[in-house]
């Protein structure tokens, strides 16, 4: 069988004996992410910074669902915990397979108003953490010569729209897509991929405008569904791609 003429049935991965991470899974949209990822069999590493006993909750949902799964904590921003806490899932369930990048602070103020230590909170975890974990993550797959990398972005991030309201956050994901499209042609001989997804608004936003797209807010499924494909075998040749997940939102001004 050609590569053309996969089965549409293959872009659902196959994820057993594979371990996943997503970074912030204890609540919101990592949880629900990371769950995916174990209904797909991978098993599961529930990150958290401060939420351990919602982390407690997602790793138990996990292990419902037939996989493994572990617990572990610790600051993104920072090389040394990163590095701990990726010893953690280690030693627990094996080097990690699958990295997705989802931890990011926000800031819906003007941003004069924002405050300086806010401003650099929203750019460390968005874009710092991003780069901090996907390189603590590659020494493990390119030995192996696997690896799915997914990072979350923010639709509207490719057409350079930004406002003052928010502005770390627009310039910040802005950087999680460049950063994706570099580490996507730095690991091109590795095996392994590098993508990324990106809401508008999801349904546990801290924000909702006036007018949703297609009538609703994105569910975390449909953030699911081209994270579960750029985590297939279909996928292996795409890398350094974005997905917006905005239901068709046309953002004139954001």
């Amino acid at each position: 069988m050609s590569d053309s003429d996969v089965p549409a049935s293959d872009i659902t991965p196959d994820l057993e004996g594979r371990t996943a991470l997503v970074t912030g899974s204890a609540t919101g949209l990592g949880s629900g992410l990371l769950l995916a990822l174990a209904d797909a069999g991978a098993d599961a590493v529930v990150h958290y910074r401060t939420s351990h006993e919602e982390a407690a909750e997602v790793a138990e949902q996990a292990r419902e669902r037939g996989v493994e799964a572990t617990v572990v904590q610790g600051d993104v921003t920072d090389p040394d915990s990163v590095d701990g806490l990726f010893d953690d899932a280690e030693a627990a369930l094996g080097s990690v397979d699958v990295l997705v990048n989802n931890v990011g602070a926000f800031a819906p103020s003007h941003w004069e108003e924002i405050g300086w230590d806010r401003w650099n909170l929203v750019l460390e975890t968005n874009l710092n953490g991003t780069a901090i974990c996907s390189q603590r993550a590659l020494g493990p797959m390119r030995e192996q010569g696997w690896g799915r990398i997914v990072n979350v972005g923010y639709a509207s991030s490719e057409k350079g729209l930004v406002s003052p309201k928010n502005f770390p956050y627009f310039a910040a994901k802005a950087g999680v897509l460049m950063f994706t499209r570099m580490l996507a042609a730095d690991t091109q001989d590795d095996g392994i991929t590098v993508n990324a997804v990106s809401p508008y608004v999801v349904e546990n936003s801290d924000e909702f405008p006036d007018d949703a797209p297609r009538g609703r807010w994105a569910s975390f499924d449909d953030l699911a569904a081209p994270m579960l494909f750029f985590c297939s075998d279909a996928a292996d040749y795409v890398s350094g791609e974005n997905v917006e997940v905005d239901g068709g939102w046309l953002p004139e001004k954001v």
